[in-house]
């Protein structure tokens, strides 16, 4: 990954000191500071001991899908299908978000009535989770084979993201929050003091925090 992708993401001088320090500069760690900052912190530091995305964001499948019967984990996705599109307004840079829909194959009565009471729960919370017949996973999907398929399940508005360009859109709107992006700085350790963490340690100084 070139550095130059990155320009205006990364600060100039490590601080001494700042409110929070995120170290990681992957998916979580830039949508941490960029929610921080919605929040009103700009005291905000991130550091990323490669480039941005360099660990496990890459490669990462990118999924966004809703189908569950834990309220929590819906309301989590739908949210970053909301995020994912007003971001891209805020920051002008794509997410890579396409909802090509999620589809799931129930082929035993067993795994069928358990979809069927996840629909019944997703549906609760205000996700779209359809049943259809093999012949419309057929149509959907024309390479299926569907004969020992009893019900498919379809949530048309998931999809998947790309997981470098999501991050690259936090990261701005993180950075036009104001906080600051530090890549190839490494932490080496971790202050603490009577039994708190008080700050990091880094090859290029401290950070009080």
């Amino acid at each position: 990954m070139n550095t130059n992708q990155h320009s205006g993401l990364t600060g100039s001088q490590l601080p001494s000191q700042a409110q929070v320090v995120i170290i990681g500069g992957g998916v979580i760690g830039c949508s941490i500071a960029y929610h921080l900052t919605k929040l009103g912190w700009r005291d905000v530091i991130l550091l990323e001991r490669s480039q941005l995305t360099a660990g496990t964001t890459w490669h990462a499948a990118g999924l966004v899908v809703t189908p569950s019967g834990d309220e929590l984990s819906v309301e989590m996705s739908t949210y970053t299908i909301e995020l994912m599109k007003s971001l891209e307004d805020e920051t002008g840079m794509s997410t890579g978000f396409n909802p090509i829909g999620y589809l799931q194959l129930a082929c035993t009565p067993e795994w069928l009535e358990e979809r069927r009471r996840m629909a019944v729960a997703a549906r609760r919370l205000g996700v779209n989770y359809l049943e259809i017949s093999p012949k419309e996973v057929k149509e959907i999907w024309p390479l299926a084979e569907t004969n020992d398929i009893l019900a498919g399940f379809f949530t048309p508005e998931d999809g998947r993201a790309n997981p470098v360009d999501f991050t690259m859109a936090l990261a701005k709107g993180a950075r036009m929050g104001g906080a600051r992006i530090f890549e190839e700085t490494s932490v080496i350790g971790i202050k603490h003091k009577d039994g708190r963490v008080t700050g990091d340690v880094t090859e290029k100084g401290d950070i009080e925090a």
